[in-house]
């Protein structure tokens, strides 16, 4: 057999890509396929043949030796932020689709992206540790499918400008020669007027394109109090650059910035830039606390707080800058609009979250925020040029452009119009539109999907897709995982603390609940469920979840799902009969939310364990509220009570009823027995229909009685005048629980008092 790495023709193609990939300034795909230790070896050539000096080029793989830069695959994230003229990923190894997306990312115009792969005719049934991690018991990587890889084997078999070797036969399959693709350089930047302009001329002179000087000039609104500026764009256009300028210009006038991102990589750009030109203006000061941390000669500084402590900072600051602020929930895109002054910036199509997810769940807040918005829009490429094979690669082979159906072809949808169907991975592959319109939907329902969610749902075994079509468009889709139904090794692993993969439930429910018996029963999780936002809240995901429900019902004990924690998200599950289990005790790093599981059970099984654990959760949430729980948010808590499928009872006995008849009807005090103001009020919020209080009344029971808080607290946060006020306010709530929850002796007693 020919090696062909030792061939001098592996040399030859690459420098025939490399060359007119400099003179396209955009870049090539070159795919080595067979033989690792061959491929090791084809790459140096390649290397070689395009010329590339040693400290310009990343070999992305788990193996070690090499005298380049290597990045271990799963560290691959680390390439964020760089460019690199030449990039090897090996994908014999540790390979993942988020990976790939990362890497080729990092490659920069007139570069080479060189994929190591098996055999192309093979790569799809061959298993790897990315497949291990697919395969969640009680499911073996026997059940992982390939069909993630044999589709991108078809996407670098046919995609313009990838040259594809295979070394096993020693022959070019494909030479990836390509020029037809657009090519031309983006217009030069634009430099405002001195009268025209706040910001540094400078900071305009630094910028590469007129689309990056035209973002600049809209993030000048950032210099006054009741503005906010929405910057979009696909990867490499130049977005955190702009933003970074913009930090900077603002520290140089002796302003707070603050800079928020999902990691300190992601935010990495805008802090170098921002730093780059203080130094050019000779305004950088010394003594940040590090490398995110800026100050500048009038005062000014630019600095980065987590995304969960960032609205706070930013209230007394005088920006926020939120870089890929798409891959962050709404909840805490919310909480940003305390700052001053804020711009949000986000990749339009990229897995660091999608554009379009943020203007469909947020943009609308934004809009009633009572601010002055400015919007900008890059589309200029600046690392390489338009029309670069790569970028459209990358784009179709992990569906980072999928997209739901245009709004006009499904706005007339309703729950009566739509046919209920499963979408299997087969199906998906069979139809490209059907995949791109079902994925999309799935992008937009959740800030952190991401590539690796595209190989999970056509590969692994748990995992199943539902879906609502109008006229053969999808609108609605639910994404299943089939959890439990585990042997007893590993319910007993999971019970002693092992982590099993892909049952969240269960896993919850056994290692921190206690119940050893909870992976027995067989259920499906609702991991993703989205609707087309045309057609929001017209009834199609509760129809969804119904067919489900009835699909299921003779093949699973339960249904469940796991989600952040918020009002409106609780009341749907509630409403469509599903039952609060239990409140995560810590909060979401990324999300700052809580965690709260529910289920819907399907069988006397299913019933069992929801009942079970409902009545735990029950019996431990008030202590759990005055501690852990503290900062709950009052109406998360009301909203995962009053969703709780069995109420609490007061169980009080004779003399509590007398205290807190005297505390409401009479001259009592709270103070005297908080235990059964406790237990009372726990009755009324896991059964809030039996008696008539305000949303107001049934905070302060949450605040005071169940979280215990200050009184000088509860009476800021909920408008009270005074402390003595909102101590009256709580004796009132407590009148109408006393009428319908006291015995005969304690409606005596509230006889004395009338």
């Amino acid at each position: 057999m020919t090696r062909l790495g030792d061939d001098p023709d592996v040399e030859a193609l690459a420098a025939a890509r490399r060359e007119e990939a400099m003179a396209t300034n955009q870049r090539r795909l070159l795919v080595l396929a067979g033989d690792r230790d061959a491929g090791i070896d084809a790459a140096f050539d390649a290397v070689r043949g395009a010329d590339v000096p040693d400290d310009e080029v990343t070999f992305v793989t788990a193996r070690e030796g090499f005298r380049f830069h290597r990045v271990e695959p799963k560290r691959a994230s680390s390439l964020l932020g760089t460019t690199r003229t030449l990039v090897v990923l090996d994908a014999h190894e540790e390979f993942s689709a988020n990976a790939l997306g990362r890497v080729a990312g990092a490659v920069d115009g007139g570069g080479l992206l060189v994929l190591l792969t098996p055999s192309l005719d093979e790569w799809a049934v061959r298993r790897d540790s990315f497949d291990e991690r697919l395969a969640v018991p009680p499911f073996s990587i026997g059940d992982v499918t390939g069909r993630f890889r044999g589709r991108l084997v078809s996407t670098l078999r046919d995609h313009p400008g990838v040259a594809l070797v295979d070394l096993d036969s020693g022959t070019v399959e494909r030479d990836g020669a390509y020029r037809q693709g657009i090519s031309f350089d983006a217009a030069p930047p634009r430099v405002p007027r001195e009268k025209d302009r706040r910001f540094p001329r400078r900071a305009y002179e630094d910028c590469l394109t007129a689309d990056q000087s035209d973002a600049l000039a809209a993030l000048e609104a950032l210099s006054e109090p009741g503005t906010a500026v929405v910057v979009e764009a696909d990867r490499g256009r130049g977005k955190s650059s702009a933003a970074g300028l913009a930090a900077g210009s603002l520290a140089a006038e002796g302003k707070d910035v603050v800079v928020t991102a999902p990691g300190k990589r992601n935010a990495a750009e805008v802090f170098a830039r921002a730093e780059r030109l203080l130094s050019e203006l000779g305004a950088l000061r010394e003594g940040g606390a590090d490398d995110f941390d800026i100050l500048s000669e009038r005062g000014g500084r630019v600095r980065y707080v987590p995304p969960t402590e960032a609205g706070d900072a930013a209230a007394d600051a005088d920006a926020l800058v939120v870089d890929e602020a798409a891959a962050l929930p709404v909840r805490l895109l919310e909480s940003f609009l305390a700052a001053p002054a804020v711009a949000f910036c986000t990749t339009v199509r990229g897995y660091e979250g999608a554009g379009r997810g943020f203007a469909v769940r947020f943009r609308d807040r934004l809009d009633d925020a009572d601010r002055e918005v400015t919007d900008a829009r890059l589309d200029d490429p600046i690392r390489y040029a338009a029309g670069d094979p790569v970028e459209s690669w990358t784009f179709r082979a992990l569906l980072l452009d999928a997209r739901p159906p245009v709004d006009q072809l499904v706005t007339d949808a309703t729950p009566e119009s739509t046919s209920y169907r499963a979408l299997s991975p087969d199906d998906l592959l069979a139809d490209e539109h059907l995949l791109r319109e079902a994925f999309g939907l799935l992008v937009l329902a959740h800030y952190r999907t991401e590539p690796d969610d595209l190989a999970r749902l056509l590969d692994a075994p748990n995992l199943t897709l539902r879906a609502l079509t109008h006229e053969g468009r999808v609108v609605s889709v639910a994404l299943l995982a089939r959890e439990g139904g585990l042997d007893a090794d590993t319910r007993q692993h999971m019970y002693d603390g092992g982590r099993i993969r892909g049952n969240m439930l269960p896993d919850v429910f056994t290692s921190q609940l206690r119940d050893e018996d909870a992976g027995v029963p067989v259920g499906y999780r609702v991991m993703r469920i989205a609707t087309h936002h045309a057609v929001r809240s017209s009834g199609l995901g509760s129809r969804l979840l119904s067919e489900i429900r009835d699909e299921f019902a003779d093949d699973a004990d339960y249904l469940g799902v796991g989600f952040g924690a918020t009002p409106e998200l609780l009341s749907f599950w509630r409403d469509n009969g599903y039952g609060t289990v239990h409140l995560s005790t810590t909060r979401n790093d990324t999300s700052g939310e809580y965690s709260a599981l529910m289920m819907h059970p399907l069988s006397p099984a299913g019933r069992d364990l929801r009942d079970r654990h409902a009545a735990w959760f029950r019996g431990r949430v008030s202590d759990v509220l005055g501690d852990a729980l503290s900062d709950l948010d009052a109406d998360v808590a009301r909203a995962a009570l009053a969703a709780v499928d069995t109420a609490a009872e007061p169980d009080l006995s004779e003399y509590e009823w007398r205290v807190i008849v005297g505390a409401s009807y009479g001259p009592g005090l709270y103070t005297t027995a908080p235990g059964a103001f406790r237990r009372l009020g726990l009755a009324h919020l896991t059964n809030p229909e039996r008696a008539s209080l305000t949303p107001r009344e049934e905070r302060l029971l949450v605040r005071k009685v169940l979280q215990t808080r200050p009184w000088s607290v509860v009476a800021d946060e909920l408008d009270f005048h005074s402390t003595a006020g909102a101590m009256r306010a709580l004796g009132d709530a407590y009148e109408p629980l006393v009428d319908e929850y006291g015995t005969d002796a304690a409606h005596e007693e509230r006889e004395r008092f009338r």
